[in-house]
């Protein structure tokens, strides 16, 4: 954990390091204001994708938590500001993860209300798969019943091929030098300046990204196992996606039974194009959720 956080935690959320059973992690943790009255609904555990931390859904904490809703965004292991080996590929199989996700619902004091952002919704999947009885709900943001699409897969080739021969910091420079941020993307966009970025692409595990990129480029149809799971389901996206298509994400949640949302003005990341239309979204489905 790093001791001066890259992003300073927004209005009324706190940084700091969640104990579990399986390890500390690092997490922004934001709750509803006793003195403005809002009535406490439900806690909720966020995931964050692929070289992305628990800041991306920074701008979902305030309108939640005046929907009444505690909302717990963590750093995966080797993520950002969570520990992790920096070789050791073996800590971030996905079951090992989805386990870390069991023990951060656990110490939350359960059951919580589980988001996953892209790859997190992969992870989010497999730790519901293996016991769901930790959660109230299940969120997939832009994350698809499968692998990445070809194009991404390429992207991502390309990153772990940079890794295998140079450092952090180098990866990082070669990034910059590809193009404008909101051409790259990837590591290099965000919610955040390029200095506060660039601490948090330097603070990832390299294990934990060639680990975790391989998953995106391998990871079977699992949408029928998740279908037979009594949850409450939600498929979520913006109304682009390179990643998953999302006529592709439409077929998943006609295929789950789920309810669907689409993010008009949003694409891969719609916690950070359209943050309030997102944070609706997703409070009135947990809305809906509490009274089944």
């Amino acid at each position: 954990m790093t001791s001066r956080p890259a992003f300073p935690p927004p209005p009324g959320a706190r940084a700091y390091p969640l104990r579990t059973s399986r390890g500390e992690f690092a997490v922004v943790d934001s709750s509803p204001s006793p003195e403005a009255g809002v009535e406490k609904r439900g806690v909720v555990l966020m995931l964050p994708g692929f070289t992305g931390s628990k800041e991306d859904f920074r701008l979902l904490h305030e309108p939640l938590a005046q929907r009444g809703y505690r909302v717990v965004a963590v750093d995966g292991r080797g993520q950002h500001e969570s520990g992790g080996p920096l070789e050791d590929e073996s800590a971030y199989a996905q079951r090992e993860l989805a386990r870390d996700v069991l023990a951060q619902a656990e110490a939350l004091g359960g059951p919580v209300h589980l988001v996953g952002h892209s790859l997190g919704g992969q992870i989010a999947r497999a730790a519901v798969l293996l016991d769901h009885s930790p959660f109230v709900s299940f969120t997939l943001v832009s994350s698809g019943p499968a692998e990445i699409s070809v194009s991404q897969q390429q992207r991502v080739k390309l990153l772990r091929d940079a890794l295998a021969v140079l450092s952090m910091a180098e990866v990082w420079e070669a990034i910059q030098a590809m193009g404008p941020p909101e051409e790259v993307g990837g590591p290099a966009r965000g919610l955040g300046d390029q200095e506060q970025l660039r601490r948090r692409w330097l603070g990832h595990s390299p294990a934990q990204l060639l680990a975790t990129g391989r998953q995106l480029c391998t990871e079977p149809d699992r949408v029928a196992e998740l279908a037979a799971i009594p949850l409450p389901l939600h498929v979520l996206s913006g109304a682009h996606d390179d990643t998953w298509p999302v006529a592709i994400l439409d077929d998943m949640a006609l295929l789950l039974d789920a309810h669907r949302t689409v993010i008009t003005g949003a694409e891969h990341s719609p916690n950070a194009d359209q943050p309030l239309r997102t944070a609706h979204a997703l409070a009135d489905f947990w809305d809906g959720v509490g009274r089944m």
